[in-house]
């Protein structure tokens, strides 16, 4: 598989995972006041699943950039 391959099946597995993670604190807004004290855990925890995937996500149009302009 190449790296553009191996890159894009990451991207499908951390937006997977942004998605259970906007879910969680969608979920946990719902509930409030219930576990107000895990608020920041889970933002937290959302935050970092999408700056992840956003640097995967540049990284991906970059390398597709490099390759159209290598030809």
């Amino acid at each position: 598989m190449s790296d553009i391959e191996t890159l894009k099946a990451e991207i499908k597995k951390l937006s997977a995972k942004a998605t259970q993670a906007k879910m969680d604190l969608h979920d946990l807004s719902e509930e409030l006041p219930v576990n107000w004290s895990s608020i920041m855990s889970v933002a937290q925890k959302a935050h970092a699943a999408f700056s992840e995937l956003e640097s995967k996500r540049q990284y991906l149009e970059a390398l597709d950039k490099r390759n159209i302009a290598d030809g």
